[in-house]
């Protein structure tokens, strides 16, 4: 019996409109990488989080997306929000 990975989704949120992504936890985060690493190049300046590149749970995968946006807005927050949703 082949072990399956599990699934999960992420509903991104942006001026009021809600878009749905699924797919396993490395998936996900292959797809999000360019929010991830635009987040991680401003982690330096004051204020801003730590952003991890490769999280290790969906719940930290959506905190650091959500850091990630709010790390790379200009005035410190974003306008698209990531959030759980069902698969």
């Amino acid at each position: 019996m082949a072990t399956s990975a599990k699934t999960f989704a992420v509903i991104i949120e942006r001026k009021g409109r809600e878009r749905k992504q699924t797919g396993t936890l490395e998936e996900l985060t292959k797809y999000f990488s360019y929010t991830l690493e635009k987040g991680a190049s401003y982690q330096h300046e004051k204020g801003n989080r730590k952003i991890h590149r490769q999280p290790k749970t969906f719940i930290a995968l959506l905190n650091n997306l959500n850091a990630a946006e709010n790390n790379a807005a200009a005035n410190g927050c974003g306008s698209t929000y990531y959030l759980a949703g069902e698969v």
